[in-house]
């Protein structure tokens, strides 16, 4: 995303638009004390190889949200810094005040499986690791989105090869052991795709990052070659996928079926069809092709003083799917809408 100034955010909610800038946006303010959260060195097994500086790391929890800094985390946020992340119980507790405040402390998330690479292992940050995530492209890094990460959150083992990975097509799935009673161990994301190892009693067994064999319900995943999207690239699949998130809380930088924001939406979405875009709704507004006649699956942008901050995917017949912002949920409304339209600057399409 490009730089938004503080009138133009500003002006972006109250207009009900998602921010489109993670690098520029204001901490902002909570109900609660505003303490940060000291995380421990994790303790590895020893058949778990140390992470290194320079080299591929994988997230090892259900959702890794990337901070801004390891001080950005306030106490309210502990639980999404846990192994396993508790995402459900961090979203529940926190108020509309302290969903607000993540605006300038988190910038997007990675989810389960996903591949980062390791930039930073300071000492003087213990038990914190800075990366860059390649599957989501930003202005902001050539090598992926920035970001902190609890190192307890990721691991140095590479993932299982196989021909072919499931992914989730849910919005939440429960990853469960690999024995007869396929007990739910933690929820996992939309869009999540993990190596498969086999198929048994209507269960898909994957290999988790961990290294351990687990198992996901057959009917919640796409069980596809490793390489091909999880989804055809269709319009008509683009649409049904935005709106299978129809009622979801619009989360700041949130880029997983328990909370998006408005370019994660699109991102996530577009992801899952194996068609590559930038993680921002800014960058997603310079890239693709112009669509003057937006078609069912073009994305819509809409800036303040030519910034872009919001984005939302065109469904047909007038309207658009999007996520709004805090305190709002993924709907569909009309192009019409005045505090839309009126700040609408064009449309791109990524599919032919």
């Amino acid at each position: 995303m490009g730089r938004v100034t503080l009138a133009a955010l500003v002006a972006a909610l109250l207009v009900g638009s998602c921010a489109a800038d993670r690098t520029s946006a204001d901490p902002g303010s909570s109900d609660r004390p505003a303490s940060t959260v000291t995380i421990a060195h994790p303790r590895g097994g020893g058949d778990q190889p140390p992470l290194a500086v320079g080299h591929d790391a994988w997230v090892s929890v259900s959702v890794a949200t990337l901070w801004r800094s390891p001080s950005s985390p306030r106490a309210v946020d502990a639980p999404a810094l846990t192994r396993p992340a508790r995402i459900e119980t961090w979203l529940a507790d926190l108020t509309l005040a302290e969903r607000r405040g993540l605006s300038g402390r988190a910038d997007t998330q990675a989810l389960l499986g996903d591949r980062v690479r390791v930039l930073a292992l300071p000492p003087d940050r213990p038990g914190w690791a800075r990366v860059v995530v390649p599957s989501q492209p930003t202005p902001a890094d050539p090598r992926g989105y920035p970001g902190w990460v609890p190192r307890r959150q990721l691991t140095a083992r590479p993932p299982t090869g196989s021909a072919q990975v499931a992914t989730v097509v849910v919005r939440i799935a429960e990853l469960r052991t690999d024995d007869a009673g396929a007990v739910p161990l933690f929820p996992i994301s939309f869009g999540t795709s993990l190596p498969v190892v086999g198929i048994t009693d209507g269960f898909v067994r994957v290999m988790a990052p961990s290294g351990r064999v687990r198992r996901i319900a057959g009917h919640v995943v796409v069980v596809h070659p490793t390489g091909s999207p999880a989804r055809a690239p269709t319009r008509a699949s683009l649409v049904h996928t935005a709106e299978q998130f129809l009622g979801l809380p619009y989360l700041w930088a949130g880029a997983s079926g328990f909370g998006l924001d408005c370019s994660g939406l699109t991102w996530l979405d577009y992801r899952v069809h194996g068609i590559r875009i930038p993680r921002d709704a800014e960058p997603q507004s310079q890239h693709g092709t112009s669509a003057a006649r937006p078609r069912p699956g073009d994305l819509l942008f809409y800036a303040t003083n030519g910034l872009v901050h919001h984005v939302s995917m065109y469904v047909g017949n007038g309207l658009m799917v999007h996520s709004p912002h805090t305190g709002a949920r993924v709907q569909v409304i009309a192009t019409a809408t005045t505090a839309y339209q009126s700040e609408y600057v064009g449309s791109r399409r990524y599919l032919p």
